[in-house]
Formats: structure tokens, C-alpha cells, sequence
């Protein structure tokens, strides 16, 4: 297992204004992890009250790019509903100047209605096609040679004689795209993608998914060993089997199926788990670790000092 990437992502809707987020990316550095990534949402779920309110995820990476100096950062992920892929392209590129290339790029279709709703965001039926035109579009931008001209002419996106300007700091951000369908989003991430993210899956589920998404770059003969495969997975680790309860029921997820779609115990059972999907070909792992987004660093700093060694 060794090599294994292993980054930390929040949910800082549920309740972490900047300077929390702040802190956590700092100690994410601090502590020999490889990168700090949000959500992107503008509502708190779970009927959490979510205070402050939401930040806006590109607005908070920027404020992130200046304070770090190492790890990756990015979106795990953002809504394409929420920005037009121009301006999404040029928000992206500026920030990873910012950082000075450290910056990669989540983007799913957008799936939580009641956010649209609550901030007056569109929401609409089409959302696949949407999103798979605003890869063409974010990608295209990046990829035209400076000089050049950029046009597209979509059914939902159009741009004439666009200069494609900023550039990104790095030849193109990295993409990762991720979800559980069976057809569109493996072939997406084969044409698309840098990585591929399964989200909060068990082991079996992932190789799955894994599998389609490899065929689906096999289709259209893309090498599957250029995508990077990864997967998010609440972490609820602790030595203490009363600690990873009490984490777990905060998560509002039963203990079983914890320990079954992500890590639930010791950080040698973590280790042994970690193992267990690196076997399948995953390298790089996302964990969402309980209470982070309130400023609590305790269980960051366990699994710094008891499970990162051993990856």
C-alpha cells in the first residue's frame, strides 16, 4: 500500500465559517496529509442549522491558496448548476494561479433541489447534458493554445472567439468526476476525467464501479492506468469503541453500515480497510473525519499519528 494518497474533505455547509476551514487546512498541511477539499453547497442537511451559513467554495479556496503551501486543493464537488462554465473556468484557473498550481477541479451534475430552491438556482430536468457541456467547455478553455481562439456551439452553452484566457498555473487542472451510474458516468470520467471518485461505497461496490469505468476508457482507447481511481469514506477511527459510536451516531449513519462503506473502528482496523481498497486499485483516498468543520482537530491528529504511517 505504499504511496497511498490520502487527503481530507469537509462539508463546511453543516457548520464552519472560513476561519475554521482555515485551521483545518492548515493542520491538513501541518500534519503530512496530501490535500484539503470541500463540498460545494449552500445549504446545511440533516436538519443541522449550519451556522454561520454557507461559504462559497471557490471564494474560500482562494483565501485557502495564500495560507497553504503544499497540499492539493480543490472541490469534492462543485454543482455545475451553480456556475456557468466560462467564468467557472476562469474562477478556477485564477485560484489555481493562486496557489501556484496546486488546485484540482470536482464537478458533478448538482443534486440537492432544496438548495436551488432556497437561493434561487435553477434547477433544471437536463442536468446530465448540462454538465457534460460545461466539461467541453471548462476543458476547452484550459486546453486552447494561448493565441488561439475558442468557440463552441452547444445546446445549452455557446461561446464565439473567446480569447480562453486565464490560464491555469498547471497544463490543465486536474478533473475528477464521481457518482454510482452505470453508463454516463463512467464514460464521462473516460473521456473527461484525471480521477475518478467513488463516494462513501463499500469495497464491493466500488470494484464495480471501478471496473465500468475502466471498460468505458478501454471503449475509447484511453489507457485505464492514465485515470486515477479514489474513494471518499467517512473516517470514524478512534481506540476507544465507545469514541468511534459516539462519532458515528453524530455522522447519522448505524455502525454497521459504517463498517461497511467506510472506516469505523481502531486506526489498525482503518489501516487493514484502507488496504482492503487499495487491493482493488484505488490510490487515493478522501476521509471525511466527524466534527473537523467545528475546529476539532483531535481525531485528525490520531489518524496522523496512528494511521498515516502505516499507508
Amino acid at each position: 500500500m505504499a504511496g497511498m494518497d490520502v487527503r481530507i474533505v469537509t462539508e463546511p455547509q453543516q457548520g464552519s465559517d472560513y476561519d475554521m476551514q482555515c485551521k483545518a487546512a492548515r493542520a491538513v498541511e501541518e500534519l503530512g496529509f496530501d490535500g484539503f477539499f470541500r463540498s460545494d453547497h449552500y445549504l446545511a442537511m440533516d436538519e443541522v442549522e449550519g451556522l454561520p451559513g454557507p461559504t462559497d467554495a471557490w471564494i474560500t479556496l482562494a483565501g485557502l491558496a495564500r495560507e497553504t503551501t503544499r497540499i492539493r486543493l480543490g472541490t469534492l464537488v462543485s454543482a455545475a448548476t451553480f456556475r456557468l462554465p466560462g467564468p467557472l473556468a476562469v474562477q478556477v484557473a485564477q485560484v489555481d494561479r493562486m496557489s501556484g498550481g496546486r488546485v484540482e477541479l470536482g464537478l458533478g451534475t448538482g443534486w440537492f433541489d432544496e438548495e436551488h430552491r432556497a437561493y434561487g438556482i435553477p434547477f433544471p430536468p437536463d442536468r446530465f447534458a448540462r454538465f457534460e457541456e460545461q466539461l467541453a467547455v471548462i476543458t476547452g478553455l484550459w486546453s486552447t493554445a494561448h493565441g488561439d481562439r475558442f468557440d463552441f456551439d452547444g445546446e445549452y452553452y455557446r461561446l464565439l472567439d473567446s480569447p480562453a484566457l486565464p490560464k491555469p498555473a498547471q497544463d490543465l487542472v486536474p478533473i475528477i468526476i464521481g457518482g454510482t451510474g452505470p453508463v454516463r458516468t463512467p464514460r464521462l470520467a473516460a473521456r473527461y476525467a484525471t480521477e475518478f471518485n467513488m463516494p462513501y461505497a463499500s469495497i464491493q461496490d466500488t470494484a464495480v464501479q471501478l471496473d465500468r469505468v475502466r471498460a468505458a476508457a478501454d471503449a475509447i482507447g484511453r489507457d485505464p492506468a492514465s485515470l486515477i481511481l479514489s474513494a471518499a469514506l467517512v473516517a470514524c477511527i478512534d481506540d476507544d469503541p465507545a469514541e468511534v459510536a459516539r462519532q458515528t451516531a453524530l455522522m447519522g449513519i448505524e455502525h454497521t453500515d459504517l463498517q461497511r462503506t467506510g472506516l469505523a473502528g481502531s486506526p489498525a482496523q482503518a489501516v487493514d480497510t484502507i488496504g482492503r481498497y487499495a487491493e482493488i486499485g484505488v490510490t487515493r483516498v478522501y476521509l471525511m473525519i466527524p466534527e473537523l468543520e467545528r475546529g476539532d482537530l483531535t481525531h485528525l491528529e490520531l489518524i496522523a499519528a496512528q494511521v498515516l504511517p502505516q499507508l
